[in-house]
């Protein structure tokens, strides 16, 4: 048999064999036909049973429809996928065809087997998956209903298999199936049958189910195949994509769960057997049913996935759902679209940038696609990456630029013409602040020649219509780089506006900009005429604020058009702008100086001059008198000045005597600081005046405007006065912590700018303020902050982060006595503002933390530890910093990042194996054993470092911690803890020279495990009895406590369960005390114990609960009926207070226990001078009760106290008498323990 298989391959046949029962070996033409008749002889009942002979037959033709070189049941190569191959692939799947209609019923089960032997022997590789998947379907549809229902039964068992290369065949199978028509059903099966012939179950189930598996590749798969099946013809399948969007699930279908944990697949992986046999699955499924809402939430999720081919497949579903409106397009789903144009992977951005214009052009008149298209595509023309750069512009050209055709053609049914002209509306509408990208692709297309003549006039012929703003948007770009533009029409249209009254803002401001722009094309007498005609419009105060700077711009090049040289040039621009200048001066004269002036205040056109003067007065700076700076400083004098704070004095320096008079409105002093600051950029002598009043307005300003405005001035004068402005940045950067959102998101951007260009520098506590904004109350905020860290500063300067790391530690638990760290100045205020210190903001540090180091290379993580431990720990091991409780919060915080996952190194982290590509399998495996041998290398480097540079440091101060009994050696503990789990072999052979200092620390990590199992399972506990407990009960018990929680020893050492509780899982050594708790421990002489003193106490409290096992339980009914307060019941604690606290107890029943016995196992025992054994609980009030039998007492000293010398004997023996003068008597044999120093 086997040669006949090989025979079949031994020469290239092109046409097709006919198969059959009656195959003629005379009339046969090729080898392979031969070869195909004696296999088919060999299945004939004459060779014996059919069964075996069929096993024997499919299995050898298996390796030929997987195109493998060996037969079944080897693990030989793949072959080349050449025509050759795939001829005899096809022949095979042919010839097993004719098989099964031949012998029907006879070959069901040998199919069945071969079938789930293609399943699990595939080659894991994409085409021989597709193959291999379409060999399968084709031998499937010859099985009848109830086989078929069968098969997919197992295969759907099988594609939750733990092997990812099978989920992912499993789902490249029913690919295959969704393509074949769907079966009828089949009334004689039942209905757990019949779901299996649909392709419902294939989309809703199989499909669907796999897009949240844990592996990368299977969601990716899952996603793409999900998105293909959108675009599928067959009506069955839209069907079922539809109900599984807007409708629940059948509850009695076995759904995929949509979890991502191990308990997604099956736990039982598939067994290849040597032998050609069926394989059975187990399914280990459970009923879930999902409705719509999910179903999106889940795509949602997976288009932000950690991994880019997930995130490329999961905008592919969105896309055809939206796009066949399979549901509706909502905000929530098209910014999803819009943000993946952003995305970190070059693939997804492009992916993302095809996608949404693919939806914009089958839905081109949704408003909202519109909109989400241009914030999409729009700003990607200024990408990173090139390639991604030209496709943006290629979607802008493709949807803007090609469908402006001349008015005359215009027609209100081409849907292409009406889409150009409603994205060009909405970018001089909703979407105006997206101009400032489109210059970039218009100076981009200038460059290509895209702007001829015909495209220029056909957009000159919209300027008259209802596309007029557009139209001259469009021309105020294209003017720029183009000298083809029909002047004469411009300069007439600019004619009819001037003289027109409520013109559109919009329109006057971009005419304005296309006059600019053709200037040099202009004659030297036109120029002249349109200066004239500009500067009385100016003067005349006709013009709308908004477009004020563009006609002064306008002016400008104008002027320069005029003038063969630049000084001829700005005299006349001295000469045109002096005359604005003069008459602004002349009007807010009449208003400020004039006693009747605030009655002619219109509010409007003082605002108007004042923006004019400041743009004005930039272009001639020798016309402008220091009138001019008197008067702008009287109108900045505020209504009602207020005090400065904290009785600090205002430096002579400040001129705030000019800022105080008149009474102005809010905005014109917001509009005069613009001008006073447009007024200094342009006299030094006036900005060293000015400046630090400016700096002092940020402070005690309440207006936001005002605020706002003075930020921009500040930084505008750190481009043009760096060394002037530099000692102010400390001021601007205290605008972070502004209360309003918007001056913290404009100090943040300006901050950034003046950063990248190297104005301001890292110095002082800019950093520390900066980094903040991670933990801004507003999200939009703190994202913006991210981003403009990672992308924008520390590409500049990748050591940024781990040069300020350890000071942050410092800054934010704002302790200042050490001699290099946190020593900048800082005014009070900037500290109150920015103090993030307390345990209230511990999350808020971690938060800052996590996010540095998540940003820090490897190299920058392995030396960070070790200068935490030299420039932090050991500080406080050579008591250079003194171990006191303001240095807990910074000792807790940094062995809170010792121990985050964040410090770990990247290689240490990842896990090469968890995910291969099948395509590159081989480069894949080649890389994942070059992950293990980098990652084993560095484990040991790290482990050295850690062992000789960390550990001495670390058990030295938990010495002196424990000394000072400081609650910060827990998370020295935890941080030992996660250390331990890597390193507990290096450290006994550190201390091969210590060990009894070894076996210490090894002993203390035991019980510190322990304690907090033991404190989980007593959570677990209480829990679980506040629960069974009733609130009337509760109501009852709760009064009658006997003693508050609050007033517990602190020799437990545990938390109060009351509200005012934050650590009541807190382990009894490693709790922080409250002070009041501090100063009570002391006046009663106790502290709390040590790690060996608890395991002293854990034996004891075993050996009382071994005997009370034993005890008789004549006494159990008795004390069950007491009813006691969760605070001393449900935790199980023995309460010993002070005497004199006890005195002023009142009496608490109890029933059925002797005076001296506690009424509970002992969990914590107290040893101390002033301490009561005996609990709260009164004297029996019966003589019955005192004469119970008592509990079983153990009585032990305390392990902290040295023991005493055991008494010498006074017998001496006659004999040894005479000996005993000369020798001394031996002592006892008994060795006094060592005094436990932990």
């Amino acid at each position: 048999l086997q040669v006949f298989v090989e025979v079949m391959n031994f020469e290239p046949v092109v046409q097709e064999f006919k198969f059959s029962s009656a195959m003629d070996v005379d009339e046969a033409k090729y080898i392979s036909e031969l070869a195909y008749c004696g296999v088919r002889l060999l299945c004939s009942p004459l060779h014996g049973a059919e069964d075996k002979a069929l096993r024997c037959v499919f299995q050898q033709l298996l390796s030929v429809i997987l195109m493998l070189e060996g037969g079944a049941g080897s693990r030989f190569a793949v072959l080349a996928i050449t025509s050759a191959v795939i001829s005899a692939r096809n022949q095979a799947i042919k010839f097993i065809s004719s098989v099964v209609d031949e012998l029907k019923e006879v070959v069901f089960p040998v199919l069945r087997i071969l079938l789930q032997h293609i399943c699990t022997k595939v080659p894991d590789k994409a085409d021989y998956r597709t193959y291999a998947a379409q060999a399968l379907v084709t031998l499937l549809n010859k099985l009848p209903s109830v086989e078929f229902a069968d098969f997919i039964a197992w295969l759907y068992k099988y594609s939750r298999n733990t092997k990812i290369a099978y989920r992912v065949f499993a789902l490249d199978v029913a690919l295959a199936l969704l393509d074949v028509p769907e079966r009828n059903v089949d009334t004689s099966l039942s209905l757990d049958q019949q779901k299996f012939l649909k392709h419902k179950f294939l989309v809703q189930v199989m499909v669907f189910g796999r897009c949240s598996d844990k592996a990368p590749m299977v969601r990716s798969k899952a996603l793409s195949i999900f998105a293909q099946c959108l675009e599928m013809k067959a009506a069955t399948t839209l069907e079922s994509i539809q109900d599984l969007l807007q409708s629940f699930l059948e509850a009695n279908t076995d759904t995929a769960s949509l979890t991502v944990s191990a308990e997604a697949v099956s736990s039982h992986p598939l067994k290849t057997l040597p032998m050609f046999k069926t394989i059975e699955l187990t399914d280990n499924s459970n009923a879930a049913g999902l409705d719509g809402k999910q179903v999106m939430a889940m795509l949602r999720r997976r288009a932000g996935d950690e991994k880019t081919n997930v995130r490329k497949s999961a905008l592919q579903v969105f896309t055809n759902i939206l796009k066949h409106k399979v549901i509706p397009c909502t905000a929530e789903d098209l910014c999803i679209l819009q943000d993946r144009c952003r995305d970190p992977a070059v693939s997804v951005r492009k992916q993302a940038l095809q996608s949404i214009t693919e939806l914009l052009l089958s839905q081109r008149g949704n408003a909202l696609v519109q909109k989400a298209w241009l914030n999409g595509v729009v700003p990607v023309v200024m990408d990173s990456e090139s390639s991604v750069q030209e496709k943006a512009l290629d979607c802008l050209d493709q949807l803007l630029l090609q469908h402006i055709k001349c008015y005359d053609k215009f027609r209100s049914d081409d849907e292409k013409q009406v889409l150009a002209w409603d994205l060009l509306t909405l970018l001089t509408s909703d979407n105006q602040e997206l101009n400032r990208y489109l210059n970039k692709a218009f100076h981009t297309w200038s460059r290509q020649n895209k702007f001829t003549s015909t495209f220029i006039n056909n957009i000159m012929s919209h300027v008259e219509t209802e596309h007029t703003v557009p139209a001259w948007m469009l021309l105020a770009k294209v003017a720029r780089s183009s000298p083809k533009l029909n002047y004469s029409k411009i300069i007439e249209s600019w004619d009819s506006v001037s003289r027109q009254q409520n013109v559109s803002a919009d329109i006057t401001g971009h005419m304005l900009c296309v006059m600019g722009h053709v200037a040099k094309h202009l004659p030297k007498s036109t120029c002249e005429k349109l200066i004239d005609n500009l500067k009385w419009w100016l003067r005349d105060s006709q013009c709308p604020l908004e477009v004020i700077s563009p006609a002064v711009e306008t002016l400008q090049k104008l002027c320069h058009a005029c003038a063969d040289v630049l000084e001829e040039a700005q005299e006349l621009l001295n000469q045109v702008c002096g005359d604005l200048v003069s008459n602004c001066e002349s009007y807010i004269s009449n208003i400020v100086l004039k006693k009747d002036g605030a009655k002619q205040l219109q509010e409007d056109l003082l605002v108007r001059h004042l923006f004019l003067l400041g743009e004005a007065a930039q272009l001639c700076p020798a016309k402008v008198e220091k009138r001019v700076f008197l008067l702008i400083q009287s109108i900045l004098a505020a209504p009602v000045m207020a005090s400065p704070p904290d009785g600090e004095e205002i430096p002579a320096s400040q001129p705030l005597s000019q800022f105080r008079g008149s009474a102005m409105p809010s905005v014109v002093r917001a509009h005069a600081f613009v001008t006073l600051g447009k007024l200094c950029l342009q006299h030094e002598d006036l900005a060293k005046k000015c400046i630090a009043a400016l700096a002092r307005e940020l402070e005690v300003s309440q207006d936001v405007a005002v605020r706002n405005n003075v930020v921009i001035i500040m930084c505008d004068m750190c481009v043009r006065y760096t060394s002037m402005a530099d000692r102010y940045i400390p001021n601007v950067s205290l605008c972070l912590k502004d209360p309003h959102p918007f001056i913290r998101k404009q100090t943040l951007i300006l901050l950034t700018s003046l950063l990248q260009e190297e104005f301001v520098r890292w110095k002082g506590c800019l950093f520390f303020h900066f980094v903040s904004v991670l933990v801004d109350p507003c999200p939009d905020i703190a994202r913006f902050g991210e981003f403009c860290l990672v992308h924008l500063l520390l590409k500049r300067n990748p050591v940024m982060f781990s040069q300020h790391f350890i000071e942050c530690i410092f800054h934010f638990n704002s302790y200042q006595k050490h001699e290099k760290y946190n020593r900048f100045p800082q005014s009070a205020r900037a500290r109150s503002l920015f103090s993030l210190k307390g345990k209230e903001n511990k999350e808020k540090r971690m938060l800052i933390y996590r996010f540095l180091l998540d940003h820090f290379t490897d190299e920058q993580r392995f030396s960070i530890t070790t200068k935490i431990s030299h420039s932090i720990l050991a500080c406080f091991v050579d008591n250079v910093l003194p171990l006191d409780l303001e240095a807990n919060e910074l000792l807790s915080d940094t062995f809170a990042v010792l121990s985050c996952k964040e410090i770990k190194l990247s290689t240490m982290r990842s896990k090469p194996e968890e995910d291969f590509q099948a395509e590159e399998d081989e480069m894949a495996m080649a890389n994942a054993v070059v992950q293990v041998a980098q990652k084993k290398l560095i484990s040991q480097v790290q482990k050295k470092n850690f062992i000789e540079n960390i550990v001495p440091i670390i058990t030295s101060l938990k010495s002196l911690m424990e000394q000072k009994r400081l609650p910060a050696v827990r998370d020295l503990m935890s941080y030992l803890q996660e250390m331990m789990q890597d390193y507990r072999n290096e450290i006994k052979d550190f201390f091969a020279v210590d060990k009894q200092l070894a076996a210490e620390l090894e002993y203390d990590m035991k019980k510190y495990e322990e304690q907090l199992a033991r404190e989980k399972e007593s959570d677990q506990e209480q829990v679980s009895t506040a629960q069974a407990e009733q609130p009337p009960s509760l109501e009852r018990t709760g009064p009658s406590g006997g003693c508050s929680s609050n007033a517990q020893s602190p020799a437990s050492g545990r938390q109060s369960s009351s509200p005012q509780s934050s650590a009541s899982s807190v382990p009894s050594e490693f709790a922080t005390p409250r002070a009041d708790a501090l100063k009570q421990s002391r006046r009663y002489g106790f502290w709390p114990t040590s790690l060996s003193t608890v395991a002293i106490l854990n034996s004891a409290r075993k050996a009382v609960e071994a005997t009370s096992k034993q005890r008789s339980k004549s006494v159990g009914g008795s004390l069950a009926a007491v009813s006691l307060p969760p605070s001393t019941t449900s935790s199980k604690r023995a309460s010993f207070q002070s005497l004199d606290e006890q005195s002023s107890r009142g009496n608490v029943p109890v029933a059925g226990r002797a005076i001296s016995t506690p009424e509970q196992t002992i969990n914590d025992l107290t040893f101390g001078a002033g301490v009561s054994y005996i609990s709260l609980m009164r004297t029996p009030s019966s003589e019955k009760e005192a004469e119970e039998e008592p509990k079983d007492i153990i009585c032990l000293n305390s392990p902290e106290k040295v023991p005493s010398q055991p008494q010498k004997w006074k017998i001496e023996s006659p004999a040894r008498k005479k000996s005993s003068q000369c020798v001394p008597l031996r002592r006892s044999q008994r060795r006094t323990p060592l005094k436990p120093d932990n």
